[in-house]
């Protein structure tokens, strides 16, 4: 699990929390990005817990539903806080990365990622090359 430190940070004084229900998640700092998340279809009547209020959950409670999104979101997940920047700058000045797309920690046992936990698995059976030959 990623260290969720700047997530809570943010959420502090973030306006709502949003989750395409595949990767992208989102703390949304301001009144005008919950409006557009709503005018993307987030919260609607087809899926009303992936957008989430200040009003409906607590900082607490919203971190909390951010890991389990996490933990259910596709491996190129993300977190990214979201605010509105003044009319004529870019927009992507607007994002900043929580939690970078793709992020996966390494294996405690062989270091590697995407083991998923099988390696030890895979040590256990015996190779082809330990068997002796008489």
């Amino acid at each position: 699990m990623p260290d969720f430190t700047d997530v809570e940070f943010y959420l502090a004084d973030a306006k709502a929390i949003a989750w395409d229900t595949c990767h992208k998640i989102y703390v949304l700092m301001d009144s005008a990005q919950v409006e557009a998340m709503r005018g993307y279809g987030y919260g609607d009547e087809n899926d009303p817990d992936s957008l989430i209020t200040k009003d409906q959950m607590t900082s607490g409670q919203m971190l909390d539903t951010i890991k389990k999104w996490y933990d259910q979101s596709c491996m190129l997940r993300f977190v990214s806080a979201v605010e509105t920047v003044e009319e004529g700058k870019d927009p992507n000045e607007g994002f900043t990365s929580l939690i970078e797309q793709g992020y996966e920690e390494e294996c405690e046992d062989c270091g590697e990622k995407r083991c998923a936990g099988v390696c030890n698995d895979l040590d256990d059976e015996p190779d082809d090359d330990d068997e002796e030959w008489s």
